[in-house]
């Protein structure tokens, strides 16, 4: 892959990650056609929080005998995770392993190229108190908690046919792919700084945004400033699950905190509206006296 020479001191940052237990619902509700982008979302939004533009990205498709319309499936939405994350899919491997994994069933990995800036790498280094926490609004659950999302539904007792509030059903509300956040993101860092960001996949908001923070600081995330997606009141009132457990375990509507200093929280805002972007001002950064960085929802 040819490196443009429009970078001066061009850094690669490199993501790889697999769909988790995602996969049992594609087995179980024979829906193969979104998981590949779910595969994509997850490197590409993670080396996204660095600032950095996804250049390439190659996939692993085992099974025990291989299905060629199932496997057609997956790598159709491979591709399509490729193309709305504006990089390439250059290669990959399907192995055939008899033995390995039960009749219809398949395991899913990858790994995404990106590539930045030196000088425009972004690590959370110059996030301080008074800066602003913008959320970017989920697709649903993404790939994270479908080992509780599983035990709920089972527990339940209610079909994947089930309703929820907003008139999806409870399969298609799980089952929504992974949203892609690369070319809003990257299109609205043209003109405007982002100081950090966070994927929230597994460990939630609670576990991401820490990540991101310096020592001394604090993220202090407002409760209900955001539209949270039916399949989560639903999930967490069929479960029982208290509100820490859902921040724990979920994403509850936000797939990507973005931090902005205070002055620049409207520009940012409208740049990622603008982009496409459904975007939420979800809390801010505030000194922490002692301890490592964390987030607490207040």
């Amino acid at each position: 892959f040819e490196i443009s020479k429009d970078y001066k001191e061009p850094v690669l940052v490199t993501g790889t990650d697999g769909v988790g237990t995602k996969l049992k619902l594609a087995f179980l509700l024979n829906r193969h056609d979104t998981v590949g982008q779910d595969l994509v979302g997850m490197s590409v939004n993670d080396i996204l929080v660095q600032g950095a533009k996804s250049l390439f990205f190659l996939d692993y498709f085992a099974c025990g005998h291989l299905d060629v319309d199932v496997a057609e499936r997956v790598v159709k939405g491979v591709a399509h995770g490729c193309e709305l994350a504006g990089c390439a899919l250059i290669g990959g491997e399907t192995a055939e392993m008899p033995g390995m994994y039960p009749a219809g069933e398949y395991d899913l990995a990858g790994f995404a190229v990106g590539i930045v800036e030196k000088s425009q790498i972004i690590d959370g280094s110059h996030i301080k108190p008074g800066d602003v926490v913008l959320g970017l609004a989920s697709s649903g659950p993404h790939s994270n908690g479908f080992s509780l999302i599983r035990k709920v539904v089972e527990v339940s007792g209610k079909p994947w046919t089930t309703k929820l509030s907003d008139g999806k059903t409870l399969a298609d509300a799980v089952m929504e792919p992974t949203r892609i956040y690369v070319k809003p993101v990257l299109e609205a860092m043209k003109s405007v700084t982002i100081k950090g960001m966070a994927h929230i996949t597994g460990g939630g908001l609670l576990e991401n945004i820490p990540r991101v923070l310096p020592e001394g600081t604090q993220c202090v995330i407002k409760a209900g400033s955001w539209k949270r997606p039916a399949v989560f009141d639903w999930l967490q009132e069929e479960g029982h699950i208290e509100d820490h457990e859902m921040y724990r375990v979920f994403n509850n509507g936000i797939g990507m905190a973005v931090i902005v200093a205070a002055e620049d929280a409207e520009k940012a805002q409208k740049a990622l509206k603008a982009a496409g972007e459904t975007v939420y001002r979800i809390g801010v950064i505030e000194a922490l006296p002692a301890g490592e960085a964390l987030c607490v929802v207040r």
